[in-house]
This record gives structure tokens, C-alpha cells and sequence, in this order.
């Protein structure tokens, strides 16, 4: 992995890993980082950021209320904690899974996304789950890939709609658990289409038109359910989550195919993304993001495939990385169907900074592949 001329690497703890892996026969050592009681918290302040002043008075916007309730035609995104048109933010995402794979590039409608997860696959490929909530303007959205286990699971925490091509026998009685829409399936003719640009299997699109379509078909419910309180905290007005410790202004996950890095840029407050050497691109232009999770978990084979199974219930540790820092981070599944929830070391739930989140799926015996650099 290139410097870039930056100091001060960290390689994430190598003394990790005690217990046997679901569906595999290794070994690891528990991590040192589990529990308040076991390890120092390092805490977290919140900074307001200043305005240089103005010349004139800028226009009044509305103030951001402390409930989540509409306020001149907007409301809170449950995705970015941004003020979104109502009628954008009051409707389930749709969580479409998009190939990685080098054919595919670029992913048509991953800038719009306000979560993605980045999950490992068979043969060392990842795959993202890709959460969007604006998408009717879209005419290609893909490629579309198909499911594994982790992703309905992960789909369902959003109270979003799934769309898939086809699924892995390990998925396929878990597409039971969330409403989703299968390339495999009737339906999948009005939801997706083929292009000629690519060759199969990296040619399965669709779009928002397609989209609209289909949940109308199958007859979902478009708005979210009315116990669905969210899935992240996030900071309110012009706050700034700055965690205090040390900088992150290059973070690797490790991941050995891809070989994706995120490197913070001052001058706009984000991470910025890239894979395969160079920068990650989707058909918007640069893929940025404002908070980056790395979420460490079990993980094993179903039986003696090359597919990986991944527990999303017990929870471990992470970090969460945001404007140039990162802490130290656990989480916790609420139940089956339940959210994740992160925590810091003290055990109170983490607040993001309102923006776009990439969360890393990583297996707890890759913690020494893993990497932050500092300024």
C-alpha cells in the first residue's frame, strides 16, 4: 500500500481473535478492545463549527427541530440526518445490492446513496449494499447483483425494499424476512432490464421508473412502518462530531482484492474514496463520504463452500472514523430484525455527523490488514 508521504501509521491491534469461527474450524483470540471495564474509553467532544461573518444577512433558514417532524416541506433523512423533501424522507429507501467486480465499473446511482455497506463475498470480492432514498430520477441504477445472507438482514435494519438478481442457495429462504425485488422472479421483467454495454452477468439494471413500478405490483407499502424510529443518531444543526484521539487522514480497511483506502480532504470535510489503485468513481463523479465505519465480525463457510457466513447478531468491536479522527467503537444487534446499534467505550450509543456513511464489514481475524494513517 502506498505512503502518499503521510506518517504515523497505526496498524490495528494484531492480538485479537479467541474463539472458533461460525462454520469454520480457526481459531481466534478474543479482541482487546470488548468493554468499557476492559479497555480506556477515549471520549468525544462536540465542536460548533464558526461562520466567517457575512457582509449581508444570509437568508433565514429553518431551524432544525429536536423531533424528527416536518418543517417547511423537509424533514430529517433517516439515512443522512439531513433535511430532505418530505416526500423523499418519509419513504422507505431502496437497498439494491451492485456489483464490484472490475467488468462492472462504474456503479450507475452509488453517489445517491446515504449508507453503504461494503461486504466480502466468495473469491475475495466485495460487494456493496447500496441505501437510497431519492432515486425516481434514475435511469440506470446497477449493475445488479445478486444476495447473500448478511444484506437482508442489513436491508431489513432500514425498513427498506431489496433489490436483487437472484440470491446464493445459503440467501434464499432469508428473502422470506424483507420485502424485496428478485431479478429471478416474475416481477423481474418490469423491474429490470439488460444492457449492451456490458456483458452478463454485469448487465442487470434497473431504474426508479422500474423501481415505483414494481413495489406497486408487489404491493409493498412505500412509506416506513410506524414503529421504525431510525437507525443512527445524528448531530443536530451545525454541531461537529470531532472524536478526540488521534488523526485518521488515511484509513485502509484491508480488504485483498479491491484494495480500497479513504483518505480525508480538509478543504471539504470528507473521505474520499479509492479502489483499484486509483480513484473510486460511480456515474455522478467521486464517491465521498462524511463518517466510515469499520464493523468487525465472526465470520465463517457454509460447510465447505467458498461462501462466507457471516454472523451480524453477536456483536464486537469497531471504529468510527469522521473529520480527520476515528474511536474505538462497539456494537450490538437489537434481536434478530433489530438494528445495530453503535456504542463508545463507555457504553453510550456513537452520534454521526450528518452526512453520507460507508460501513466496512471485516472479519475479526483480518484486524492486523487494517490501517490508519495520520496527517
Amino acid at each position: 500500500m502506498r505512503r502518499h508521504g503521510r506518517k504515523g501509521i497505526m496498524v490495528l491491534a494484531a492480538a485479537v481473535l479467541a474463539a472458533t469461527l461460525s462454520g469454520c474450524g480457526k481459531k481466534y483470540e478474543e479482541a482487546a478492545v470488548t468493554t468499557a471495564a476492559e479497555t480506556e474509553a477515549e471520549p468525544t467532544r462536540v465542536v460548533v463549527l464558526e461562520t466567517e461573518p457575512e457582509t449581508e444577512p444570509p437568508e433565514t433558514e429553518p431551524e432544525e427541530p429536536v423531533e424528527r417532524v416536518e418543517v417547511d416541506g423537509k424533514i430529517r433523512s433517516y439515512l443522512t440526518g439531513e433535511m430532505v423533501d418530505v416526500a423523499i424522507g418519509n419513504r422507505r429507501p431502496l437497498a439494491v445490492m451492485m456489483s464490484n467486480d472490475k467488468e462492472s465499473l462504474p456503479q450507475y446511482g452509488i453517489n445517491r446513496a446515504g449508507v453503504v455497506y461494503e461486504v466480502p463475498v466468495e473469491g475475495e470480492m466485495n460487494r456493496y449494499m447500496a441505501l437510497i432514498e431519492d432515486y425516481d430520477g434514475l435511469e440506470r441504477i446497477g449493475s445488479v447483483r445478486s444476495a447473500r445472507t448478511c444484506y437482508t438482514y442489513f436491508a431489513r435494519e432500514y425498513d427498506a425494499i431489496f433489490a436483487h438478481y437472484g440470491q446464493s442457495t445459503f440467501a434464499k429462504k432469508y428473502l422470506n424476512n424483507v420485502d424485496n425485488i428478485n431479478g429471478l422472479d416474475g416481477i423481474g421483467g418490469t423491474a429490470y432490464y439488460r444492457t449492451k454495454d456490458r456483458k452478463a452477468p454485469h448487465n442487470a439494471y434497473t431504474s426508479g421508473e422500474r423501481v415505483n413500478k414494481a413495489i406497486e405490483k408487489l404491493g409493498y407499502r412505500t412509506g416506513y412502518g410506524d414503529s421504525y424510529e431510525g437507525h443512527f443518531q445524528f448531530a443536530r444543526g451545525k454541531e461537529q462530531i470531532v472524536p478526540d484521539s488521534d488523526d485518521a487522514f488515511k484509513v485502509v480497511p484491508g480488504y485483498p482484492m479491491n484494495k480500497p483506502w479513504f483518505e480525508y480532504q480538509e478543504s471539504d470535510g470528507l473521505y474520499h474514496r479509492f479502489q483499484y489503485g486509483s480513484h473510486h468513481k460511480g456515474n455522478e463523479g467521486l464517491i465521498a463520504v462524511k463518517n466510515i465505519i469499520f464493523q468487525y465480525v465472526e465470520w465463517g463457510h457454509y460447510a465447505s463452500t467458498p461462501y462466507l457466513n457471516i454472523n451480524v447478531h453477536k456483536g464486537r468491536e469497531g471504529y468510527y472514523f469522521t473529520n480527520g479522527k476515528y474511536q474505538k467503537i462497539t456494537w450490538k444487534k437489537d434481536g434478530e430484525f433489530g438494528v445495530t446499534r453503535y456504542y463508545d467505550l463507555d457504553g453510550n450509543e456513537i452520534t454521526l455527523n450528518k452526512g453520507k456513511t460507508w460501513i466496512c464489514i471485516i472479519g475479526a481475524d483480518r484486524y492486523d490488514k487494517a490501517e490508519i494513517y495520520g496527517k
